[in-house]
């Protein structure tokens, strides 16, 4: 027989009682299945997630292969740091979402550091645009417009950039303020 239905079989409970029960159990069998198909996906997004940061750690090889054939451009590098930059972004999402499967909380500094992480990667491949707009040929032929809007895109991201940092700047210092910081607890959940 099923487990909260047993409750019918109890005569000391009015049934207002019993319906109430009986709600309080399904409620709380329903919640036990999605916390476990919510940790099921966590997993299945970590899994991409994972291989998806493998893959673009072996394709920075073969970028760095590239480099050092045409070791006197700078194409490659900023290709090769792009793809690096897009690595680090995916771990610390897997960062993020270790910690939301382990204390089945959201943490926002992560979520922080990810933005940080891509401005500063749109802030390199603007470099490498604009460094091909600026040469005479791509400059008469439409390139000027361009490199403005480059410039002014450079210039929101910088602004970016510095509400980020100043953001993760104040979400440590309060956390240092109120007793331990994300890291600190995390630690202690790993018993550090």
């Amino acid at each position: 027989m099923i487990p909260f239905l047993t409750i019918w079989k109890r005569p000391n409970l009015s049934i207002t009682q019993k319906i109430q029960s009986f709600e309080a159990r399904i409620r709380i069998a329903y919640c036990d299945y999605l916390s476990i198909v919510e940790v099921a996906i966590y997993i299945l997004l970590g899994t991409l997630l994972a291989m998806a940061a493998i893959l673009g750690v072996v394709g920075a090889f073969s970028l760095v292969e590239g480099a050092v054939r045409n070791w006197t451009g700078t194409e490659a590098i900023f290709e090769l740091i792009d793809r690096l930059l897009l690595v680090l972004m995916l771990l610390e999402i897997l960062h993020t979402l270790r910690i939301s499967i382990r204390s089945h909380a959201l943490v926002v500094e992560p979520f922080l550091v990810v933005g940080l992480i891509a401005s500063i990667r749109r802030i390199l491949v603007l470099g490498m645009q604009a460094e091909a707009l600026t040469k005479k040929e791509n400059w008469l032929n439409g390139g000027q417009p361009l490199f403005e809007a480059s410039m002014i895109e450079f210039g929101v991201l910088s602004l970016v950039i510095t509400v980020l940092v100043g953001a993760i700047f104040f979400l440590r210092k309060s956390s240092t303020m109120g007793g331990s910081s994300e890291h600190e607890s995390e630690a202690e959940a790993h018993g550090a």
